[in-house]
């Protein structure tokens, strides 16, 4: 029997928000990947109903927008979050651990 460990592999590019939403079903998500905004504002829209352009009228914004808020390279404000958590009829919570 080996006892040779395994390295961990660094992913180099990102998730499909699918393969996201699924390891995260199935709490098999690195850490490090958990909590990606885009993919998160995604989730939450998607378990509303909504559409891109539902949720972008909603807020005062342009589908498009809403479409870039929603990449794994996302970069939205605390107050961008709190009104599409609204809109969505979510809360928004942030921890610092």
């Amino acid at each position: 029997m080996s006892t040779e460990v395994v390295p961990q592999l660094t992913r180099r590019r990102p998730r499909s928000f699918v393969e996201w939403r699924q390891l995260r079903t199935w709490a098999k998500l690195p850490r490090r990947e958990e909590n990606i905004a885009g993919f998160l504002l995604r989730d939450a829209r998607e378990d509303t109903g909504l559409t891109q352009t539902q949720l972008a009228e909603k807020l005062g914004i342009s589908q498009q927008a809403v479409a870039r808020a929603e990449r794994w390279a996302a970069n939205p404000t605390v107050r961008f979050m709190v009104r599409w958590a609204n809109a969505c009829s979510r809360h928004l919570e942030i921890r610092l651990e």
